[in-house]
């Protein structure tokens, strides 16, 4: 192990913050091996990118010679995690979260070290309690308390709905704390208020305090939004390598420095963007494939869009017929039907002024262009994506 000052300096790396870095050297001046504390809710299939800056960092204190655990919440995504959201989560059956529970084990240890993790399924103690253990879990948390959490208050004022089974998700999420002596718990950092009921409650329990370990929240495809499944702006770990690499080589260069910053602690090469990219791309597909599966879409990459030789590769296609009266309508059916991507009339509009649109090699900037599409033919919708017309 490294020492208490080396490690909190290893650890801050990629914008971290800790809360609170003396508590943290008091338990790390121990010289015991730490409770490293991660949820996830499977809420979907699939784990992407944003929820990798947290494996990460799990990964880093295994190296540091620390236990991981992995909580499942498999109960706590029934009800649905309200941090950062606007609206209500949709409840999810209990055969919808197992489903998507069956995959994480398996993503998760593409980062993680089995060998130094533990994984529970929070269901093994919160499925147990009956209705008043649940009343007096409840009585330790004061409903001021709760409505002072900015993404509760900010409904409120705006008069949209907080329902009742939304409070009690940062409760569930402390007792998990509490249940499994978590000595440091990871999190976005929209996931603090939950983390400070954990610390709260561990207190209560006579439990030393967890110690907050905060990322930060990753940024989408489109550089605006936190990167999520619902938003399709999301990078997904088991993505085909292909795929992954294409989505990443369509990011703008400033989040590229903020994907080099957070996920890797690194600040971008000094050389140019688009290399630059592409090393990130292959750093990104490698990490969770190989280095062959990153090598091989790079030489894709670069034979479908840096050599412009489309009538080599495969691509997906759609038939003329589908593609509707105008330019952007065919735009907005192609990215929905060949890549499953929901873009608005005016984000086409947008591709089509930036010139990113392209027929028979020749960018279109009139958003009012009459093409006579034909079949054989690819259009380029940008710069890492064309589709076959058939």
């Amino acid at each position: 192990m490294e020492s208490p000052e080396k490690t909190i300096e290893l650890l801050k790396r990629g914008g971290s913050r800790l809360i609170n870095e003396t508590e943290l050297k008091d338990k790390l001046g121990e010289g015991r091996v730490l409770r490293v504390k991660f949820g996830v809710d499977p809420t979907s299939p699939d784990l992407h990118l944003g929820h990798s800056v947290n494996l990460f960092k799990l990964r880093q204190f295994q190296n540091l010679g620390h236990m991981a655990v992995l909580i499942i919440g498999d109960f706590t995504s029934m009800v649905g995690d309200p941090s950062g959201r606007s609206t209500t989560r949709p409840m999810l059956t209990r055969d919808q979260v197992m489903a998507n529970a069956e995959t994480y084990k398996a993503q998760a240890f593409k980062i993680l070290n089995p060998a130094q993790t533990e994984i529970v399924f929070n269901s093994e103690w919160l499925g147990k309690m009956n209705y008043l253990e649940v009343i007096r879990l409840n009585s330790r948390v004061t409903l001021q308390q709760t409505l002072q959490r900015d993404d509760f208050k900010t409904r409120m004022d705006r008069a949209w709905p907080v329902f009742l089974h939304e409070l009690q998700y940062p409760i569930m999420q402390g007792w998990d704390s509490v249940v499994i002596r978590a000595d440091v718990e990871l999190g976005a950092t929209d996931q603090l208020f939950n983390i400070m009921v954990g610390r709260d409650l561990q207190k209560e329990e006579g439990q030393a305090q967890q110690v907050a370990c905060l990322q930060p929240i990753l940024e989408g495809l489109d550089g605006v939004q936190k990167m999520s499944k619902s938003l399709n702006n999301y990078v997904g770990i088991c993505e085909a390598p292909k795929e992954m690499f294409g989505k990443l080589m369509s990011i703008s260069d400033s989040l590229m420095a903020r994907y080099y910053e957070v996920l890797f602690g690194e600040n971008v090469p000094a050389i140019h963007p688009m290399e630059a990219k592409k090393q990130l791309a292959s750093k990104i597909v490698a990490q969770f494939h190989d280095l062959s599966a990153a090598k091989a879409a790079l030489e894709e990459f670069s034979l479908r869009f840096a050599k412009k030789d489309l009538d080599s590769v495969a691509l997906p296609s759609i038939a003329v017929t589908e593609l509707g009266d105008d330019l952007i309508s065919a735009i907005v059916i192609a990215y929905s039907k060949g890549f499953n991507i929901l873009k608005s009339r005016s984000d086409a509009r947008r591709l089509v002024e930036q010139g990113s649109v392209q027929w028979r090699g020749e960018k279109i900037t009139s958003t009012k262009a009459q093409i006579s599409f034909t079949p054989g033919e690819v259009l380029r919708l940008d710069k890492t994506r064309a589709i076959r017309l058939i």
